[in-house]
């Protein structure tokens, strides 16, 4: 009897252990995309630099130059404003603050 006892409770235990580590390495694209960062530790979703950078830079007079600033403002604010220009307002202050070291908008 109690053999039988310790053999069910060791089976529920395997079982458990599995399911925890099936469900961990089975995580959506969307909680991949996630990184803490800050001070107060905020659970931020990571955009995708690339593609919203050339969506943005595609009318510009010179794209490699704005894909470039684009995407460090994008790296450093995690933003990117909709549209080929304007609505930099909508990302923050991080985007609409940030110079070049001439003391220009930096952001496009």
């Amino acid at each position: 009897m109690a053999s039988t006892s310790y053999t069910l409770l060791l089976l529920l235990l395997l079982i458990s252990l599995f399911q925890v580590s099936f469900s961990s390495s089975s995580e959506t694209h969307e909680q991949r995309l996630q990184a803490v960062k800050g001070a107060n530790r905020r659970l931020l979703t990571l955009v995708d630099c690339e593609g919203l950078c050339a969506t943005r830079c595609g009318k510009h007079s010179r794209p490699n130059v704005c894909t470039r600033a684009c995407g460090t403002c994008c790296k450093r604010c995690n933003c990117v404003p909709p549209g080929t220009h304007g609505n930099r307002e909508l990302c923050g202050s991080c985007y609409t603050d940030m110079l070049t070291h001439g003391n220009r908008l930096k952001c496009p």
